[in-house]
């Protein structure tokens, strides 16, 4: 660990450092721990989408009340986010993710072994404080690995793990779940989190803390101008983007007419562009954020109005559908480093903010995509999308280049 930890001394304070030529095999090894951890974290957080009707079944409790386990986890996420790097303090950084790992692990095998919803509960509220903690982290802790110039890169494979997991997770574990039960599906996620802080461990060097904040440092934040159009950015092209996506399967059942296995042939094509997305956004917020952010909202905006326009052909709708799922995989990796440029002197506060725009945006955007479905048909959260998306392109416009 001593090797490892001296090639990371000269980027542990200087974040603002050049990028170098290349990255050493210990800076690709604590960047892939990274990885590893969203890949767990994120499994973990949809997991029960796969896991449902067994859940309830054992627990017996509805549908719906097991689907409020995932409610759970964003809820307390959103309202821990203000607060995770306020509570850790001085801690090493690297102690922090090591100790929210081993939360996950803790709330993984509690809800695997619940014997009643509050339990279940309980667990999945301890997964949404790993969560959070490790999002609001993640922008800074990276950037001190690969260097500021480098941010954009690193932070795509951070999030090419919420990419994998969202394709992975629900339909792994529906089989799991029909093979071993649900509850081994759920400690199964605990493995991976066992996995990721041995990564942790093995890979990432010490980070002490270079600053200490309080609520009122991370508040303060808000005040600057390129802070507030970062936020703003996340609030419209992830309201508008939760708004149309989770009404995807009754568009293409109603306007496109696909049958079951079309339908997931569709959302699997979704899946793989946003992971190649992913790719493209990172080198495209490290050459130019500005073209990069407006590149996302334009293509999001772009793919949910051709959908609407002509989404009733097949190859129309399969096409659209991976062109908004390459600028879905685009915007975790360009909507953070955005945000992150307007306050490069303080990326952990920052990054509770971050945290805080995405959790709120999930939940506007789930009001008002069930308001428009329920008042104008499958369409209506498309065009909502569409709206919040070229809404995005304008705001781009008003922030400088680099």
């Amino acid at each position: 660990m001593t090797d490892t930890t001296s090639q990371f001394d000269s980027t542990l304070i200087d974040i603002d450092a050049a990028e170098p030529a290349a990255w050493s095999a210990a800076t690709w090894f604590a960047v892939l721990s990274m990885a590893a951890t969203s890949f767990a974290l994120v499994s973990a957080e949809f997991l029960p989408a796969g896991l449902l009707t067994p859940m309830a079944s054992d627990l017996g409790i509805s549908e719906g009340t097991a689907g409020q386990v995932v409610t759970a986890t964003a809820s307390v996420g959103a309202v821990t986010a203000l607060l995770s790097n306020v509570l850790i303090g001085r801690l090493n950084r690297k102690a922090v993710l090591v100790g929210l790992s081993a939360l996950a692990i803790g709330s993984n095998i509690l809800a695997a072994l619940a014997t009643d919803f509050w339990l279940l509960l309980l667990g999945r509220a301890g997964l949404g404080v790993a969560l959070s903690g490790f999002w609001a982290l993640s922008v800074a802790v990276v950037a001190r690995l690969v260097g500021a110039n480098a941010t954009g890169r690193g932070m795509a494979i951070v999030t090419l793990g919420v990419s994998l997991a969202t394709i992975a997770a629900p339909s792994m574990g529906a089989l799991i779940s029909d093979w071993l039960g649900w509850r081994s599906a759920m400690a199964m996620t605990a493995g991976l989190a066992a996995l990721a802080m041995l990564l942790q461990l093995l890979s990432l060097p010490t980070l002490p803390a270079s600053a200490s904040n309080s609520l009122s440092d991370v508040l303060r934040l808000t005040r600057r101008r390129a802070v507030q159009l970062g936020m703003l950015a996340i609030l419209l092209l992830m309201t508008g983007h939760f708004a149309g996506s989770v009404y995807v399967r009754p568009f293409l059942e109603q306007v496109t007419l696909l049958e079951t296995w079309p339908i997931a042939l569709a959302l699997l094509g979704f899946g793989i562009a946003s992971v190649i997305g992913n790719i493209a956004g990172g080198r495209m917020a490290d050459a130019d954020i500005r073209v990069a952010l407006m590149a996302t909202a334009a293509l999001m905006a772009f793919a949910t109005l051709a959908l609407v326009l002509w989404g009733a052909h097949i190859v129309v709708a399969f096409g659209f559908a991976m062109l908004w799922g390459f600028a879905f995989g685009m915007a975790p990796v360009v909507l953070p480093t955005n945000l992150s440029r307007g306050a490069p002197d303080a990326l952990e506060a920052v990054g509770s903010l971050m945290v805080v725009s995405f959790q709120v945006a999930i939940s506007i955007g789930a009001v008002f995509g069930g308001y428009a479905v329920d008042n104008y048909g499958a369409t209506g959260p498309l065009i909502l999308t569409a709206v919040l998306a070229a809404s995005t392109v304008s705001l781009a416009l008003l922030q400088p280049r680099g």
